[in-house]
């Protein structure tokens, strides 16, 4: 099956991220509500930046997110954006649950693990590249 493409008026695209983010020392304080809330807030703020949660599930101390955005967006700003939106919503619902876990109004760590991915593997890239007829 090929690759499903997206497009904008200039390109057509497929770009997709695996992120996980962490909570802050690593506490094992996101309970399932929380978890569930954060998938909601999440999905939004993508649709926000034009992207789409693909998938996304996590444990006490970290989420993975699956991605979907489009080539205007900047990784790291879209990241900084997530983990702010969520942080700020997240503090303020589940304010009782996470005063009994940090004294300050934080929830993520600074850290994040981004990972692009998706469609053919960098092998077969490769190989598809050097098969590529040259130049006369």
């Amino acid at each position: 099956m090929p690759q499903q493409l997206n497009t904008l008026y200039h390109c057509s695209y497929s770009i997709q991220f695996h992120l996980v983010a962490c909570t802050k020392y690593r506490r094992k304080c996101i309970t399932q509500p929380m978890l569930e809330r954060l998938g909601i807030i999440f999905g939004e703020t993508l649709e926000k930046w034009e992207g789409k949660l693909m998938e996304f599930n996590g444990e006490a101390d970290h989420v993975h997110l699956l991605i979907s955005v489009n080539p205007k967006v900047q990784p790291s700003k879209l990241v900084n954006n997530l983990k702010t939106v969520s942080s700020r919503l997240i503090r303020k619902e589940f304010a009782e649950h996470l005063g009994k876990v940090y004294r300050k109004p934080v929830f993520w760590s600074r850290s994040y693990c981004i990972i692009s991915c998706g469609g053919a593997p960098i092998s077969v890239l490769k190989q598809y590249i050097q098969q590529q007829s040259e130049i006369d």
